[in-house]
Order: C-alpha cells, then structure tokens, then sequence
C-alpha cells in the first residue's frame, strides 16, 4: 500500500482544547439551571456542531434555536483561542510542517469553521492545509466517515490512500471507518475506549512519535503496530 496523504483532527492532536468545548457546553447549561455531565461531553464528542448544538438546546430546555445554541458556544471558543487558551500541543507545529512538506496534508475536525480558522490562524498553520473540512460540512459527524472521506477527496486521495491521526472515541472510528491508516494520540483526559483503540494501526504518546510515525510509514519503513 502506498500511503500518499496525512488527515489530521484538530481537538487533542493539534491544540490543547477538548476541555474548552466542555467548559462552554457546561456554561451554556448551567445558564438555564441544567447541570452538563461527563456522560453528556461523552455522548457529543465527536458530533458537528448541529448536531452537539441541537443535543445541547435539548438537553438545557433552552427558547433559542439550535443556530442560536452553536453561535454562543463558538463565540464563547473564539474568546477563549484569541485569549491564548488553546496552546498547541507539543510538537504539533513541528510534526505538520515536516509532514506537510512530503505529502499534501488535510484536516478533519469535529469543530465549526470558525473555531478552525481561528486555531489556523492563530498559530500560523493555515498555509500548511491543502484542505480543511468541518464536520458540519458533511453528512454526518463522528464517528461516521464522511468527514474523513471528504478531506480525502479535497486531497485527490481515497481514504486508503490516507494516514490519519485521532485522539478519540469517536475519531478514530471514524478515520478507521474511511479506511484510513490511523495513529492514536490516546487523550489523557478522555482516552479512547479499546474497541476503538483496536482500530488505529498504531498508538503514539506524544505527537514527536507520531511525527516520526507518519514520516516512517510514508517512506515505507516499518512502524510498530498494534497488536491487541
């Protein structure tokens, strides 16, 4: 198999900010008297925005329309990426601009357009995209494919022509589910459950190891992969 393209997640691979989209979940919520649980950010994780803005409109009992739900969550994200509450991981910037200069490199994110190019943007990586793809742009979100399938396709690819890298649940069914070759960054605060482990070709702990993963597996060379 020659492997021609990298998809990347945003959220847990990327930047530091799966736990600002539960802070804004939780405060929208309390502010109608509704308390947000970890089974909540459980159930969401992975959704596009209709459809985490539409569980949450529902679940808070809230008068506003699912438009108006996703626009005060994404502004309050907004706030918190231009405040500088969305680091970079470690090694992120590093292994995209490496990666990116062997092969055409796409994003496949759960988070809403706004919210993308402002990550991009703020840490100077926009260039380094041949494509980028919301998951509200699709069909369906995680953890069905066609997020995945689409930067794919924005990339001239099939999904088997595809590396991916994915943090969780939710993502990595979904990379899997696309055909893509797909390295796990396990999330330290929502790790992935084994099932969905089992997925992934290999495991990473920090993104200099998937850096040098992905570069391994595009020169041909053997990585170790998965075995249970």
């Amino acid at each position: 198999m020659t492997l021609a393209a990298v998809v990347f997640d945003l959220d847990g691979v990327l930047v530091e900010s799966e736990h600002l989209w539960e802070e804004n979940w939780v405060a929208y919520a309390a502010r109608h008297q509704v308390e947000w649980t970890a089974a909540d950010t459980a159930t969401v994780q992975g959704m596009s925005a209709p459809e985490w803005a539409a569980y949450l409109a529902e679940r808070s009992g809230t008068d506003e329309t699912v438009e108006q739900v996703e626009r005060a969550v994404v502004d309050g994200m907004i706030s918190a990426i231009e405040g500088g509450e969305a680091p970079l991981l470690p090694g992120a910037g590093a292994m995209v601009r490496e990666v990116s200069a062997v092969v055409p490199v796409a994003l496949a994110s759960s988070a809403a357009r706004r919210v993308i190019d402002a990550v991009l943007a703020t840490h100077d990586l926009t260039g380094e995209f041949t494509a980028t793809v919301s998951s509200a742009e699709v069909p369906r979100g995680k953890p069905n494919p066609d997020v995945y399938l689409e930067a794919a396709a924005r990339l001239g690819h099939r999904g088997e022509d595809c590396l991916g890298v994915e943090d969780s649940s939710n993502g990595i069914r979904a990379a899997a589910a696309a055909g893509l070759t797909v390295i796990a960054l396990p999330n330290p605060t929502y790790p992935p459950k084994p099932d969905a482990l089992a997925l992934a070709s290999a495991v990473a702990e920090d993104n200099d190891e998937v850096r040098r993963q992905l570069l391994a597996y595009l020169a041909g060379e053997p990585v170790a992969e998965v075995t249970s």
